[in-house]
């Protein structure tokens, strides 16, 4: 086992699962889980919603546990179980106090390598899912980014949304549940990470005894999985109003822009925060809110995956001031696509972005799931300092020519 990167280290398994670690001494909580490098988009029309299906009733019964001895493993302690998925991968997690790693280890390789999706629990969870579906029909300020994502990556399975629909969860079976995780929760195929005050040669024994030594083989019935991934092609600029019944109306403007490996990720990110941030002296927030007091939320965010990404603003106001809201909205990226800033005001912004970004690592069980995935999508953990200097290297022309990459912007508005 190699030490990388100051705290974090590296190890593969003897079945060829990669672990990345973070040796934190003296903590009193630990994280600890499975990273899967797949999602929704690796998912078959016929059977949408299976990515995230999977994990949620991945938990309900092993070879060796049922449903309600899975439901209180690390409860008991005083710990929580979780999952989540994404458009490209999925994360099945435990946090829990200081001192069961063993239980955590065992309890995430059981239910990785050895969940039988039983019939009955499968039906059950089937409309607890399709609850969930129909809840962000009562939120469009959620809804419509799954709806901008249909706009913006048409003809590609990234465009349907993570949930599926109530007519494809209908049609996924604890056999469909089973060759999606034998297809895909493969060791080659997963990152284990753990963030706790074990020491890393600790973890490894424990995951080598917990994991099985042999690769998973992959079913010679793939049905429900997609075929090879495909870079989605860029669609022209769209602009849409549907009417839906709302009291306020909500908007996304957002482009297609560069994926999460692209060098201009940085000054990307740092023009998002400047632009939308969570800061209240973000330029949208001052605009549209302080200055004019048009809006309750605005906030810009980007979306970057392996061979794509997204820029999104959305905003919820009166029906009335749509349009008003768009000409600031879009005034003010043009600003930014043609005037260099001032050095002193680049600086004041990088120092924001920087802080946020400090406390933000206190988090440590987000650190613990960033930690995972920049393993199990880019091989490695970016060290801080690395970070940081790509930050501060950014120049005035960076965040310009990152502005003009922004129009013009797509439209989409819910009212």
């Amino acid at each position: 086992m190699d030490k990388s990167e100051q705290e974090y280290y590296y190890a593969t398994l003897s079945g060829g699962l990669r672990v990345v670690m973070h040796h934190r001494p003296g903590s009193v909580a630990e994280h600890c889980g499975v990273a899967v490098r797949a999602g929704s988009r690796d998912e078959s029309p016929e059977h949408y919603g299976l990515a995230h299906f999977v994990e949620h009733t991945i938990f309900k019964g092993t070879l060796r546990r049922r449903a309600w001895h899975i439901l209180n493993r690390m409860e008991r302690v005083g710990g929580e179980l979780n999952a989540y998925t994404t458009k490209e991968e999925t994360v099945v997690y435990t946090t829990y106090p200081a001192g069961y790693m063993e239980r955590a280890i065992d309890l995430v390789a059981d239910l990785v390598e050895n969940s039988q999706f039983p019939t009955t629990e499968i039906d059950r969870e089937r409309q607890v899912v399709a609850d969930e579906i129909d809840s962000y029909l009562d939120i469009p300020s959620e809804g419509i980014f799954d709806d901008f994502d249909e706009l913006m990556f048409a003809g590609s399975p990234l465009a349907h949304p993570i949930l599926g629909s109530r007519e494809s969860i209908e049609r996924l079976t604890s056999d469909v549940c089973r060759r999606y995780l034998d297809t895909f929760y493969r060791p080659d195929n997963m990152v284990l990470f753990y963030s706790g005050p074990e020491k890393p040669d600790r973890v490894i024994r424990v995951a080598e005894r917990c994991f099985s030594s042999g690769k998973r083989q992959i079913p010679a019935t793939t049905t429900g999985m997609s075929t090879p991934k495909a870079i989605p092609t860029v669609p022209p600029r769209a602009d849409v109003v549907r009417e839906i019944g709302s009291h306020q109306a909500h908007t996304v403007l957002g482009t297609r822009i560069h994926d999460m490996y692209s060098p201009e990720r940085y000054a990307t990110a740092l023009l998002t925060n400047i632009l939308g941030g969570p800061g209240m002296n973000s330029l949208l927030n001052v605009a549209l809110r302080e200055r004019r007091g048009l809006v309750y939320t605005v906030d810009a965010s980007t979306a970057l995956l392996s061979d794509a990404g997204l820029f999104t603003i959305y905003y919820g106001c009166d029906a009335d001031d749509v349009e008003r809201c768009r000409r600031i909205v879009e005034g003010i990226i043009e600003r930014q696509a043609t005037d260099l800033m001032t050095p002193r005001r680049l600086e004041e912004a990088r120092r924001q972005y920087i802080g946020q970004l400090t406390l933000a690592s206190t988090n440590t069980e987000q650190r613990a799931l960033n930690m995972a995935r920049a393993t199990l999508l880019r091989g490695r953990v970016i060290p801080s300092a690395e970070n940081l200097e790509a930050i501060r290297a950014i120049t005035p022309a960076a965040l310009r020519d990152a502005a003009a990459s922004l129009t013009p912007l797509s439209r989409l508005t819910l009212m």
